[in-house]
């Protein structure tokens, strides 16, 4: 019975993570948007599943993220519009992968961290590496599949590619980081010890 009740807590809890990625996805809430450059705050709901409930979880609203960020290179981003019309499978891989790897690690990293679970710092670290490395994943993506596309050809000016991508998502990598970082690990942090499970 216990065994039943932890299973249907955790897809509850799972669900509602996906409501709130979907909410952020649909409202102001999810982006900042700075001329061309996005920032996400989708990334915190899924370091907060990716520590809260385990690396699976976090993969799942990975993906969750990644399919709602190539639903919007079909009209909502200049950006994602760009490279489908580059590549629509480079595109898929470069949306989708990235954000599951994220969601993954960040709770393998904290899996990893568990003997200091009662303290802040794993929780801060698997925040902030689960924003870290969807700005990693994602760049490295972009850099391997469209980097000598005249598309980011004509966008970085002349420009060293590696040198125009790090001005490029520098602040927003910075601003993700910060705000998971600090956000996630308190929600993480308070969830745990509210259901007693750190």
């Amino acid at each position: 019975m216990q065994n039943t009740n932890n299973k249907l807590r955790y897809f509850v809890e799972l669900a509602m993570l996906v409501a709130v990625i979907l909410l952020m996805n649909f409202t102001p809430l999810g982006f900042l948007k700075v001329g061309a450059v996005e920032i996400t705050f989708i990334v915190i709901p899924i370091a907060v599943g990716a520590i809260v409930l385990g690396p699976a979880a976090g993969a799942i609203l990975g993906g969750v993220f990644g399919v709602l960020s190539f639903i919007q290179c079909f009209g909502a981003s200049s950006f994602g519009v760009a490279l489908f019309s580059i590549s629509p499978v480079y595109t898929f891989i470069t949306c989708i992968i990235p954000r599951i790897l994220m969601g993954l690690l960040a709770g393998l990293i904290f899996k990893a961290l568990r003997n200091d679970r009662t303290k802040i710092v794993s929780y801060v670290v698997a925040s902030l590496g689960c924003a870290l490395l969807n700005t990693l994943f994602f760049v490295g993506c972009i850099l391997l599949f469209f980097g000598n596309s005249e598309y980011i050809q004509t966008l970085r000016g002349g420009a060293n590619i590696l040198a125009f991508f790090v001005a490029f998502v520098g602040a927003n990598g910075l601003i993700e980081a910060v705000s998971c970082g600090i956000l996630g690990a308190a929600i993480a942090k308070a969830l745990n010890v509210a259901f007693k499970r750190g």
